[in-house]
């Protein structure tokens, strides 16, 4: 057995970069994106190559295996192991240099394409294969795998594009690979030569033959290319350290072709016919995978057909030409750069939405990405969905048709005995059915443990023998990355649910996606790690703390599979009690934006509010829990009071404020919200009667219910008032919800609030219980959100509409109120009540037509109305305001208790920094700053001292005063 500790300090010694024996260290790495799980000794982030020689001698010395590991986004289980993983993502992540004379590269393992691709964009070049995680994956990990992508049939894979490798032996010889037999190490030449039959006629001429060792790189007919031969062997014959790599010419203009058939095997019989046409890729993808058909034309299934050009009209002709020629149901030609974006989005998205079958039902890979010649893509195709049909599976394939490469993900049973066997006969037959039809077990992510003991099936026993000669010649120690490829671990042994609990585990969330099991939510994770890309872009949100720290951990894969070690048990041994496992919550946002950006739907806000529930339960909660977790009761206090004025009076007196802040565990760099003095109900009671400006007879209008949320009563009241001006001018009667219970009150005039009640009832208010969730305090919430079920009893019977302005205080009633009381038939009846402003105004007032206020809009989309209430109306509506441009997307770093919490200030202030300050900073004059939530308006003002306005503020002011002339100056 392994001396963990003495190999951590010899480690420690040995190399600069980071040595992780910790728990957290290791949980992180003990999945990839594929079904198997190995708990591995430790991590080292090495600095540089003289690192990674001097970890493999140590590991050398004692025993211990060694796996390279890059995004950990593997889908076969290579980028998992026993041993010592190092993680080149850390430190060996530099794009050394650009030629772009000779359009080459020189790349360390652990840079993400994406980098490299903005790199070369200046200069009119790009890398060539482009899979689908683009943004996470590194370079290194494509290497290892031979990766290929979408743009394969224009540019290969990703030994086409290698020049020379940079290596390191198990034994610590460096080499440095290319053509004519360089860097070899010895023996390997020898191997070669005394087996050139084998190696001209056992290996399929496929364009994605990715299977075993490329043995047949090194024949001397295709110049002995032991780089060539080194891609695809997964990490096990030696580390690389460094690769030159070939770049190629970007067309300056593209076309998407979208060509819709009646099903997924006519579009692979019709991708074949394509390939004289040149075009840059042929993807294919049925409908079954398809969340929403929008945007895309009528069809069972479609092929994407990208063509390029040197003009924008050479590459639309060739599209429309490709189109002609194909026989299609219907067919479109795109050639806006953004509608292209949005349907390839639908495409890259497919490895994380093929996770769940169209009844939500798990589905694995395992058989992700056979591949057959093109011209038998559509026999294959009908053979595999007969193959499913025998074994009562489900899959839905898509991938890379005009390579003849399927991905799919199959509804294995993975939890039980009797299905782990199905999924072994399966295997084995799938196999055998792939041969027949002269494919490759794996064409783009490898055979890893997936795949690699059916090899003999492909290749024969002395071919798999001849693989493990060249193993033994490179690795003789077998140190590398064991089990994988040659000697391979059974297919259906390591796998990531076996150590899972058999029985689920009380919760208090009603996950109704997952049937109300934890485990089965926390098993959508994976790994396909959207989750790591490094910048934002377009109105993406996920993940803001990992942009903001880099740091696995503080990912959304990071963080589930550290709840994945807690509910296992044998690593993170501590259950709701881990310090690691709330460590790593502590600086998720809850921005919920994972809820929408994840491709499989993880809701880590849902997670973490569940796992502090618990791991606070009958312990002393932090102070930050009670100040600001508890904050609707504080301000209700205040208002009941009036002590709002004396409050704002002690605040500004900075000792006292310091005070107050670290008695609440609040961050000493933030100030303190100024509190209204008088609250929005309290204006609502003393307002005199108003007529709708569209309504001079005083004829009542559709009755909406306003949510006076604890942001708009106590911190914004003119959010609030602009709220009731706006619906007021477009001809809606306003009411606010009632006070009293029990909850035959009736609903409020538009005037006065509630109507009459008994004497006797208790007087409340209606709370979303955001704080309460946010902070993992459940029961308080349940409590609170009974409450405002029983007050709005009477506006449910009615079924009046509930306008919410604040945007997390709406997503809390859409989503975690039904999720939170699943067996009270109000909570789902409120949350299909609940309307944003916007919203609204389109469906209760659609002949409504704003004022019109003609500026430029900057800021950002509230990351809750990201994830969970979308933003389509509050578009219209400004568009019809004229109100131009876009709304940047990502996280303000604020979110509600977050910012504010001791400790979480630089977090933060980076979120804020990545997107939304940028965004106002850069703004032009006369633009018109949105921020619907308060959260957002407060990180505006005191990072950036700029004010940032809801949208209701902005047209009730275009309402009351002429709109302003463009260039008066940027409001803030």
């Amino acid at each position: 057995m392994t001396d963990l500790s003495g190999l951590e300090a010899e480690l420690r010694g040995a190399v600069r970069g980071e040595v992780g024996f910790g728990v957290t260290a290791r949980a992180l790495v003990t999945m990839d994106a594929s079904n198997y799980r190995r708990v591995p000794a430790g991590v080292v982030a090495p600095r540089d190559a003289e690192d990674v020689a001097a970890a493999l001698e140590v590991c050398r010395a004692r025993g211990v295996p060694v796996v390279p590991r890059g995004g950990g986004t593997s889908i076969a289980g290579q980028a998992t192991g026993t041993g010592v993983v190092l993680d080149f993502t850390r430190h060996m992540n530099a794009l050394l240099e650009l030629d772009p004379g000779t359009r080459t590269a020189v790349i360390q393992p652990g840079l993400v394409l994406d980098r490299l691709q903005e790199a070369a964009a200046p200069h009119g070049l790009r890398f060539g294969p482009d899979p689908s995680t683009h943004s996470r994956c590194t370079l290194g990990g494509m290497i290892g795998n031979n990766s290929c992508g979408s743009h394969s049939v224009a540019w290969g894979t990703t030994a086409d594009s290698v020049r020379e490798l940079s290596v390191i032996t198990a034994r610590g010889q460096r080499l440095r690979l290319g053509r004519d037999w360089a860097g070899a190490p010895e023996g390997l030449r020898e191997l070669a030569e005394g087996d050139l039959a084998r190696l001209r006629t056992g290996f399929p001429e496929l364009p994605r033959r990715i299977s075993g060792y490329a043995l047949d790189a090194l024949l001397p007919e295709r110049g002995a290319d032991v780089a060539r031969s080194f891609c695809g062997s997964e990490g096990t014959l030696g580390i690389l350290t460094e690769a030159v790599v070939r770049l190629v010419d970007a067309p300056r203009a593209r076309v998407l072709a979208v060509l819709a058939y009646g099903d997924e095997s006519a579009a692979a019989e019709a991708a074949a016919g394509l390939l004289p046409y040149r075009p840059l890729t042929i993807e294919g993808m049925a409908a079954d995978l398809v969340r929403s058909p929008a945007g895309l034309p009528k069809g069972g299934a479609w092929l994407f057909v990208e063509t390029g050009g040197r003009t924008a009209a050479e590459a639309h002709a060739r599209a429309v030409k490709i189109a002609r020629a194909a026989d299609v149901a219907d067919s479109l030609v795109v050639t806006d750069p953004a509608a292209q974006r949005a349907l390839w989005r639908i495409r890259e998205d497919a490895s994380g939405t093929a996770t769940r079958m169209p009844d939500g039902s798990e589905a694995w890979p395992g058989w992700e990405d056979c591949a057959v010649p093109p011209a038998r893509l559509g026999a294959y195709l009908r053979d595999f969905r007969a193959l499913l049909s025998d074994h009562g599976l489900r899959g839905s394939p898509y991938g890379h048709f005009g390579d003849g490469c399927i991905h799919v993900r199959i509804d294995f049973d993975l939890l039980t005995e009797a299905g782990v066997g199905r999924f072994r006969r399966f295997s084995e037959n799938l196999a055998d059915l792939v041969v027949a039809h002269g494919g490759s077990l794996s064409g783009e992510h490898g055979d890893g443990q997936a795949r690699a003991e059916l090899l003999p099936r492909m290749y024969g026993a002395r071919t798999v023998a001849l693989f493990e000669r060249a193993k033994a010649v490179w690795d003789p120690d077998d140190l590398l990355n064991p089990g994988m490829l040659v000697r391979p671990a059974p297919l259906d042994a390591n796998l990531r649910f076996a150590v899972l609990p058999r029985r689920p585990v009380d919760v208090v969330f009603g996950y109704p996606a997952d049937d109300g099991d934890f485990r089965a939510a926390v098993r959508r994770c994976v790994g396909v790690a959207k989750c790591r890309t490094a910048t934002a872009t377009g109105p993406a949100v996920m993940c803001p703390s990992y942009r903001a720290t880099g740091e696995e951990e503080h990912s959304t894969r990071g963080r589930a599979r550290l709840l994945h070690e807690m509910l296992a048990g044998d690593l993170v041994t501590d259950g709701w009690r881990s310090t690691e496992v709330r460590d790593a919550l502590d600086l998720c946002l809850s921005c919920k934006g994972c809820r929408s950006d994840c491709p499989v739907g993880v809701d880590m806000a849902t997670y973490k509010a569940e796992f502090l529930h618990h791991h606070y339960a009958g312990r002393r909660r932090p102070a930050a829990h009670h100040s600001m977790g508890r904050l609707p009761q504080w301000l209700r206090w205040i208002a009941r009071t009036r002590t709002a004025p004396l409050l704002n009076a002690l605040a500004s007196v900075e000792p006292l404020a310091r005070l107050a802040k670290r008695l609440g565990g609040i961050a000493p760099e933030r100030r303190l919200p100024r509190l209204a003095e008088r609250t929005f109900t309290g204006w609502w009671r003393r307002r005199k009667p108003v007529r709708a400006a569209t309504d001079p007879a005083g004829s009542a209008g559709p009755l909406v219910v306003l949510w006076p949320d604890t942001f708009t009563e106590h911190l914004s009241p003119s959010v609030g008032r602009s709220a009731v001006r706006v619906l007021e001018a477009a001809g809606l009667r306003v009411a606010l919800p009632p006070t009293l219970l029990p909850g035959g009150a009736a609903i409020g005039d538009g005037r006065s609030g509630p109507a009459t009640a008994l004497l006797t009832a208790r007087r409340a208010r209606v709370c979303c219980g955001l704080t309460y969730i946010s902070t993992g305090q459940l029961d308080r919430a349940r409590a609170v959100l009974r409450r405002t079920l029983d007050l709005m009893e009477p506006v449910l019977r009615a079924g009046a509409p509930v306008v919410v302005l604040e945007p997390s205080c709406a997503a809390a009633l859409r989503t975690d109120l039904p999720e939170l009381l699943p067996d009270d038939p109000r909570a789902a009846r409120l949350a299909a009540a609940v309307l944003t402003f916007a919203e609204t105004l389109e469906r209760h007032a659609p002949d409504w037509v704003p004022p019109v206020v003609g500026r430029p809009v900057a800021g950002q989309t509230h990351c809750h109305q990201h994830a969970v209430l979308g933003d389509a109306p509050d578009r219209r509506l400004r568009a019809s305001a004229g109100l131009t441009g876009e709304l940047s997307g990502g996280c303000c770093g604020l979110a509600g208790n977050f910012g504010f919490e001791k400790g979480h200030f630089a977090v933060s202030r980076t979120c804020a920094e990545e997107q939304l300050l940028p965004s106002v900073r850069e703004a032009p004059q006369g633009t018109v700053v949105l921020a619907d939530g308060f959260s957002c308006r407060t990180q505006l003002e005191q990072l950036a001292g700029i004010r940032g306005r809801h949208l209701a503020e902005v047209l009730a002011q275009a309402l009351d005063e002429p709109a302003r002339a463009p260039g008066r100056g940027r409001e803030g």
